[in-house]
């Protein structure tokens, strides 16, 4: 099993209460929360599916 590291930004949101999270070097992948440790916790999720996605097309992952 391999294991990836992914840079992740957290921002508050503009106009809700939340917390906005994406993978700069995974495009397309986002998430978000009403906490900073739910955005944290949903981005995890959704860089395992992005990644996931990836390797079932045979697509390359990012570094």
């Amino acid at each position: 099993m391999k294991f990836y590291s992914f840079q992740i930004v957290i921002e508050k949101e503009t106009e809700d209460k939340g917390y906005y999270a994406y993978s700069p070097t995974l495009p397309g992948c986002f998430s978000n929360g009403k906490t900073i440790e739910a955005a944290k916790r949903n981005i995890r999720q959704a860089i395992e599916q992005h990644v996931q996605s990836l390797l079932a097309h045979a697509q390359p992952i990012p570094r």
